[in-house]
């Protein structure tokens, strides 16, 4: 009775479970692998934010790139802001998430003759996006700061389209190599997101990474591998339900061939049926 597998549609049905099986299970380890990174990256930040303070200078240099394992930790700098040379950069969110603005990226002179850019903050936009908005003035004379060291942003990483033609001192990412061309002595790679000192009137500050969060990943991994484990059920439940009906159908049949010759319908069924019981 179980011939019927052979059949086309038992075939084809068989193959889609097997080729599913595999494939639910990779995309598990998919989502556990994407779990894993996250509780990394989470321990990553949580242990550069508790780290003490390092002098900038330590962390990167003019043309490098911000180690991962660097992001988030926090730095020192000491010097003066080149406010000549500032830019902000474009469709930037504020803290709560429900403002558009700009971020302001000023330079920072340091005393060692290089320079570094800091991301002193949000500010919210105005109504004319095509000029340089009211910014505020950065502290003036020697400052030391402290913030968190990031990598230099890219199209490909932060997903935002480095666009053209924008208005003078606009930018869409905040990219060392590129504001290089602009500040007049070596860049460091990378910039520096503000802490400290921030006061009364001065842009936004940029609030810390949310890294208390996991995720849904490990819960759609389980989520795939119980797939992966109920096409093999369904298969047998699905396999046990026709060869019943099938056995069902050939025992009407065989009640059917021995009734008697012009027996009447009813009589040849309530015969199948007390067949049946």
């Amino acid at each position: 009775m179980y011939r019927f597998l052979l059949s086309r549609q038992w075939v084809i049905l068989t193959l889609v479970g097997l080729v599913l099986i595999p494939v639910m299970i990779k995309l598990g380890f998919w989502q556990f692998h994407r779990h894993e990174h996250r509780v990394a990256q989470n321990q990553l930040i949580a242990d550069s934010l508790a780290a003490e303070p390092v002098p900038v200078g330590k962390l990167t240099a003019p043309g490098r790139t911000v180690p991962h394992d660097d992001m988030w930790r926090r730095v020192t700098a000491q010097g003066t802001y080149d406010a000549e040379d500032e830019v902000v950069v474009r469709q930037r969110t504020s803290a709560d998430g429900q403002n558009q603005g700009y971020y302001v990226l000023t330079p920072l002179l340091l005393d060692d003759g290089r320079a570094v850019l800091v991301n002193r903050g949000w500010i919210p936009a105005d109504g004319n996006l095509t000029e340089f908005p009211k910014v505020p003035a950065a502290p003036a004379g020697k400052v030391s700061i402290t913030g968190r060291l990031k990598e230099d942003e890219t199209s490909g990483y932060s997903g935002i389209k480095d666009k053209k033609g924008l208005p003078p001192r606009q930018v869409m990412l905040i990219n060392s190599g590129e504001q290089a061309k602009n500040v007049h002595r070596p860049l460091l790679g990378g910039y520096i997101e503000l802490i400290s000192p921030h006061a009364k009137g001065q842009p936004e500050l940029v609030p810390a990474p949310d890294h208390s969060g996991i995720g849904p990943h490990m819960a759609y991994a389980v989520q795939w591998w119980l797939f992966s484990g109920a096409v093999p059920v369904g298969w047998v439940i699905l396999v046990r339900r026709e060869r019943r009906d099938r056995l069902a159908d050939a025992a009407k049949a065989k009640a059917a061939e021995e009734a008697a010759p012009g027996e009447p319908e009813d009589a040849q069924i309530a015969r199948t049926a007390a067949a049946a019981e």
